[in-house]
């Protein structure tokens, strides 16, 4: 089967179905590290505990986007 093919019969799937198809692939492009994972899980809820303690200071997504584009545009 060629690439296409095997595109177009999973494009004509239930999204039920293209989401398991999507999920496994990407998972074998990029396999879970349970090490890895755990320390990431770790630092955010370290940042959580700072933004709810008033530790550190949030901006809107908003703001974040003017930025880039400002700092891209120069």
């Amino acid at each position: 089967m060629k690439i296409q093919e095997l595109v177009s019969e999973a494009i004509s799937l239930p999204v039920t179905e293209r989401a398991f198809i999507a999920s496994t692939l990407l998972k074998s492009l990029n396999p879970p590290e349970p090490d890895i994972d755990a320390k990431w899980a770790e630092i955010a809820k370290n940042r959580l505990d700072e933004i709810k303690t008033g530790h550190a200071k949030t901006i809107s997504g908003e703001e974040v986007f003017q930025r880039v584009w400002k700092r891209f545009s120069e």
